[in-house]
């Protein structure tokens, strides 16, 4: 058993924690700065190791953070108000059966909070012929919108866009799409800034299964901490020689279109203006410059990385876990969790908080009443729920009509304007619900307005924009009358 005294402190672009990194430093203890876990009300948090147990705390300000080290120097476990105290194995990272960090699983975050993000070691384990095998066998599909292999109800899974990128004539190339901005998911964001090895470790595989020639991971302009810490950790992997294929990291634009991934690829070859490309021939045959393209998530590459380590685990048909980013309030927690549990295993992110309704996928995800849904992607397909990893609550007086309203505007106003059912209807979309507080509202205009939007759009961005339109007025119908007869019903609305 690892005797040896390690503090462990999460550093994070959302909590911070580098003053504390440095108060704890210069004592006998190592202090080892680590990335976020997910569980956001309590960061930035402390891990103090010691024999085998470790004892967690939340909120840790600099000069708590100085404490705890000296506890540790004079060979104490630092239990008194800590969040949680484990005993574990040396190299199974703590869960605690209660509160943020115990709700789901851990399996693709098990390292989140735990490794030095910028350490290359786990990139020298990798088996690329047992990560395929493991990812046919499971039938893996693409996690997040950003993923080439997202397609609900369809058999293009994870392998089979490897094995048409591989058989395509050219050079392949891997492209790892983590340009989310969307304010509702941080699951990939979370990924690069506290475990890139795994997510590069997955790319590096795949790129020896297709013969790829090289991969690029490609940022959001505004997750700088994520860009250092892959950037730092691929200086050191070329120094040690960890990755077969070189890798280039580069920046992409925070707007909320470019991460559907032909677009991403458009940002990628520098095109003035970004718009989606028709399909077939899809990335995986015309892709980066032309190029046989895999494009991968973050999640969707440390899922491949798990399935290869611990096995096939949720729903048969969409097995593994999802990352869902639950938002309450001022809260917010990544969680995870199996494909056969519900949506509402999630919530024990953020304490099981009671809600109104629920908008499950992103800003262009379903609003529903109900989160018994399983996190897989046919149930959550079924149910019209987005599966893109964002799970917002809403309490009692946000009003369904004012949050379609606003995802409509958001759909008018970021398209690419590449194809008409996208460019025109979501203009059309957005202006029927604005005329509903002038008193006109016909119901089945706008559901066949919303229903031509999705079924005719060219990309994702055009195929989902009209969900939050159709399902508030399925799931909250009478508001969207008492909207248009001058009253709303939750009292948002003026």
């Amino acid at each position: 058993m690892d005797t040896h005294a390690t503090l462990r402190l999460t550093v994070g672009s959302a909590a911070g924690g580098e003053r504390g990194v440095e108060a704890a430093r210069g004592g006998e203890v190592r202090v080892l700065e680590v990335g976020p876990t997910g569980a956001s009300r309590l960061e930035p948090l402390a891990f103090a190791t010691l024999d085998g147990r470790t004892a967690i705390h939340a909120d840790v300000t600099p000069e708590r953070a100085d404490r705890l080290a000296a506890a540790l120097s004079a060979g104490d476990l630092p239990t008194e108000g800590a969040h949680a105290t484990v005993d574990h194995a040396p190299d199974v990272p703590p869960q605690p059966s209660g509160g943020p960090l115990g709700a789901g699983t851990r399996r693709v975050l098990r390292h989140c909070g735990w490794v030095d993000p910028t350490a290359p070691a786990a990139l020298d384990e990798v088996d690329p012929e047992r990560v395929e095998s493991a990812v046919r066998d499971a039938g893996l599909r693409g996690r997040g919108r950003g993923d080439a292999a997202r397609a609900v109800g369809s058999d293009r899974r994870v392998a089979a866009t490897w094995d048409l990128a591989r058989e395509t004539a050219g050079d392949p190339v891997v492209v790892v799409n983590a340009t989310e901005t969307d304010p509702a998911i941080d699951g990939d964001r979370l990924l690069l800034e506290s475990d890139p090895a795994t997510v590069l470790a997955g790319a590096d595989a795949v790129a020896a299964r297709v013969d790829a020639t090289d991969v690029v991971v490609a940022v959001a302009e505004s997750d700088t901490l994520a860009r250092s810490r892959v950037e730092a950790l691929v200086a050191a992997a070329d120094d040690r020689g960890y990755l077969d294929a070189p890798v280039d990291v580069v920046t992409a634009p925070d707007d909320y279109r470019v991460t559907e991934p032909t677009m991403t690829l458009e940002s990628l070859e520098g095109s003035e203006r970004i718009e989606a490309r028709r399909r077939p021939p899809g990335p995986a045959e015309y892709g980066l410059f032309g190029r046989p393209t895999v494009v991968h998530t973050p999640r969707t590459l440390a899922q491949a990385m798990a399935l290869a380590r611990d096995g096939a685990v949720g729903a048969p048909a969409d097995p593994g876990t999802r990352l869902l980013t639950v938002i309450h309030g001022d809260e917010r927690a990544t969680v995870e969790v199996p494909t056969d549990a519900p949506l509402s295993e999630a919530l024990r992110g953020v304490g099981r908080p009671s809600f109104e309704s629920a908008c499950v996928g992103g800003r262009f995800g379903g609003l529903t009443r109900s989160l018994s849904v399983p996190a897989n992607a046919d149930a959550m397909a079924g149910a019209r729920l987005g599966t893109a990893g964002g799970v917002e609550l809403f309490e009692p007086g946000r009003c369904p009509v004012a949050v379609a309203g606003t995802r409509a505007k958001l759909a008018r106003e970021g398209n690419c304007g590449r194809c008409v059912p996208c460019r025109e209807g979501s203009k059309q979309l957005h202006e029927l619900l604005r005329e509903i507080y002038d008193g006109e509202f016909d119901a089945g205009e706008v559901r066949e307005l919303g229903l031509t939007v999705r079924d005719t759009s060219l990309c994702e961005f055009g195929t989902e924009a009209a969900r939050p339109v159709l399902t508030a007025l399925d799931e909250f119908g009478p508001a969207f009358t008492a909207h248009a007869n001058g009253r709303c019903p939750a009292g948002e609305c003026r």
